[in-house]
């Protein structure tokens, strides 16, 4: 496909590009925002396993682990990451073990 010299081509900020979204700025704040909310999606999937009494935490453990947290940290070797970016994800895998431990913000259990 020939593109003529003519070829109307559309400016944009931001990108999809095999799963990850560049930005014209070079910085990973997309990438880290849709990272966190493939892994909110990745969760709510599995919501019923993770937070199963019936099941160990060992268990639930590893399957967050497989399952959510791989498809949040997917191609990360590869950002560049800033402070407020590890912030972000520690703070939504945070979130997330804490639901499946059934512990709410209210009990004041401290993340350690």
């Amino acid at each position: 496909m020939d593109i003529g010299v003519n070829a109307n081509l559309e400016l944009v900020d931001k990108f999809c590009y095999l799963g990850d979204m560049l930005s014209i700025d070079g910085d990973a704040d997309a990438t880290v925002e849709t990272r966190i909310r493939i892994g909110w999606n990745k969760f709510r999937q599995s919501i019923a396993l993770l937070t199963n009494k019936d099941i160990s935490l060992i268990v639930r453990g590893g399957l967050y682990s497989s399952h959510v947290r791989s498809s949040m940290l997917y191609r990360s070797e590869i950002w560049p990451v800033r402070k407020e970016n590890k912030v972000a994800l520690q703070r939504a895998e945070m979130r997330m073990v804490r639901w499946m431990c059934g512990v709410k913000l209210q009990d004041r259990v401290t993340n350690k």
